[in-house]
């Protein structure tokens, strides 16, 4: 087993996570099985409890998982199906060390940082980096392990010294180490500064590990004069140190390495030129190259309440930019508080409520994606209502399927009323309830996690055709509140059509409105399966209605033009299928 570890330094996002993706798509390229490892060193034991203000978005896995959105990054990147153990964090070292010494595994001896916990470290990454992650049979050729955090924090430290004795039982030919750091450049001389980086890579040799390639991050592409001066001080060959300036899209961000023979660099200090074969980004490139050429919007506004940080619906947002290449439009999402779209802000604000009712009705769709919490509810309702009423392509993710149901109730059956436990533990209508099997105790890993099957009631709804027929679906679930299954037959009664249920047809998990052009909402969540040849069939579903191109979509059996070498080719969507028989950016300098 072969292993590049990715480092930091400097300043935290920098975009370490896109790198390890890009240099493991790069090998993979390169013919190579690869999996990924990320280590965060905070004290929690999961990503589940962390507010996306804090962390971003909370990724879930097919296990159940919930990770760092950097194993989201990993599974587009490279199509892979990761497990909650590829995500390891200073909370469940912990907690697994302190487990054996309870046991007593340790015969009374001192249990201490070093050389139990290093050692913990040491043996779960040998364990998970054997582990295939690609559906094949036999280990992975190359592990991708990213270190979190920035070195020199204190959290990291016995995670480094863990990586330090690793690389040297693993030996030389089996350990690469690529540091990524910060060559600033200041405004008032117009000088690419290179002593951060130095201090960085003095800071890490100190601490018993040596890069073998150093990935700068810089505006612009580093002068000869700055890499001579670099590959000095540092110690690293010139031919070892490459640019990662600044992009408009992260996509490009492979290419850039490949450009600078990142992966020769790599399989040499592994030993796995003879292995290897010649990088293949053909399809890769081609499809970047669409991206970049696109000029015609699509908008989507985006009701949500965490709208002042894009990462808290990062893969959201990237299945929307899945689905938009697919149909060839250039992606414009359209921010909108859900709380300014209420009553209140009309009294207190007129002109931001103006501004997010503006915003709303000039959009192509509407996405109301998922979320806790009672604040912005009644906005996301009235985002749901307009969308409804004035037949605006419509996908309600989680809470926004969850509201769709509540808002019909109230409008249609006329139960004013009408809501979620969540919200409203004592009303009279509760079209959501909390689900039996919850814990009101326990917030960590009690809700109802991972891949799920969803069996469709109706043969030829939009959800069925554009999974390409199919008559069953497995998605990923993060919830603890369900559609109310006493209330079905009367909300069926009224025209909302519950298309797909769990296999006990009494959990809801896909709802649409028979009568509008694309009105759906589901309880899973479809953007964790998105990838970039691969859209999300419900997020394709959204673009194409909202480009006015969802007959054909649905024609084709949810297939879409894909880019290839050779012009075009037919992909089909994501979810794991059974048949019959706006630019922005994400805080590290790449754009999105």
């Amino acid at each position: 087993m072969k292993y590049v570890l990715v480092t930091g330094g400097v300043v935290s996002g920098l975009g370490k996570g896109v790198t390890a993706s890009s240099i493991g798509l790069l090998l993979q390229a390169c013919g190579l099985r690869v999996t990924s490892i990320k280590i965060d060193p905070y004290l929690n034991t999961d990503a589940g409890t962390m507010s996306p203000f804090e962390h971003g978005e909370v990724f879930v896995l097919d296990d159940g998982g919930e990770v760092d959105l950097d194993l989201g990054n990993y599974e587009r990147f490279l199509d892979s199906t990761l497990t909650r153990d590829n995500n390891i964090t200073t909370g469940k070292i912990y907690q697994s060390v302190i487990d054996k010494e309870r046991k007593g595994d340790y015969l009374g001896r001192t249990v201490q940082v070093v050389p139990h916990i290093t050692d913990a470290i040491q043996e779960w990454i040998e364990r998970v980096a054997n582990v295939p992650v690609d559906g094949k049979e036999g280990p992975p050729d190359v592990c991708v392990i990213e270190l979190g955090g920035t070195i020199g924090d204190i959290e990291s430290m016995p995670f480094i010294e863990a990586l330090g004795q690793f690389s040297y039982k693993v030996g030389p030919g089996n350990f690469c180490l690529v540091h990524v750091s910060l060559v600033p450049v200041l405004s008032v001389v117009g000088e690419q500064k290179t002593k951060p980086t130095q201090h960085s890579v003095r800071g890490l040799r100190s601490l018993g590990l040596t890069p073998n390639i150093l990935a700068c991050r810089s505006t612009k592409a580093l002068e000869d004069n700055v890499k001579t001066k670099l590959s000095q001080f540092c110690h690293v060959p010139e031919e070892n140190i490459v640019t990662l300036y600044d992009v408009p899209n992260i996509w490009h961000v492979p290419l850039l390495l490949r450009d600078q023979k990142a992966h020769e660099a790599i399989l040499k200090e592994l030993n796995l030129v003879g292995k290897a074969v010649e990088a293949d980004l053909a399809e890769w490139t081609a499809r970047t190259k669409i991206y970049d050429t696109l000029q015609d919007p699509v908008r989507i506004a985006m009701v949500g309440k965490y709208t002042g940080l894009t990462d808290s619906y990062l893969s959201v947002l990237k299945a929307l930019l899945h689905a938009s290449v697919a149909c060839h439009k250039k992606l414009v999402v359209e921010w909108v508080a859900a709380s300014d779209l209420e009553e209140i802000t009309a009294q207190e604000a007129p002109d931001v409520h103006k501004a997010a009712w503006d915003l709303l009705k000039g959009a192509d769709g509407i996405l109301v994606p998922g979320g806790f919490g009672d604040r912005g509810v009644q906005g996301k309702i009235l985002a749901t209502k307009y969308a409804r009423e004035n037949k605006v392509p419509f996908l309600g993710i989680c809470l926004g399927m969850q509201l769709a149901v509540v808002e019909f109730a109230r409008s249609i059956l006329g139960f004013d009323d009408a809501n979620s436990t969540e919200f409203e533990p004592e009303t009279s209508s509760p079209c959501v309830i909390f689900m039996p099997e919850g814990s009101t105790t326990h917030m960590g890993g009690t809700m109802r996690l991972g891949s799920r099957r969803t069996h469709f009631q109706v043969a030829d709804c939009k959800s069925a055709k554009l999974y390409g027929n199919a008559k069953f679906v497995d998605e990923r679930h993060r919830h603890r509140y369900e559609v109310n299954p006493d209330m079905i037959s009367e909300i069926e009664n009224a025209g909302l059509s519950f298309v797909g249920k769990d296999e006990t047809g009494r959990r809801m998990e896909i709802v649409e409105l028979p009568t509008h052009p694309y009105f759906v909402g589901v309880q899973f969540h479809p953007e964790f399966k998105s990838r970039p040849g691969k859209p999300s069939a419900l997020f394709l579903g959204l673009i194409a209605a909202a480009s006015g191109c969802l007959e054909s979509v649905l024609q084709t059996g949810g297939k879409v033009i894909k880019a290839s070498t050779n012009g075009v080719a037919n992909g089909t969507s994501t979810g794991k299928v059974y048949q019959n028989g706006n630019m922005y950016s994400n805080g590290n300098g790449f754009h999105h």
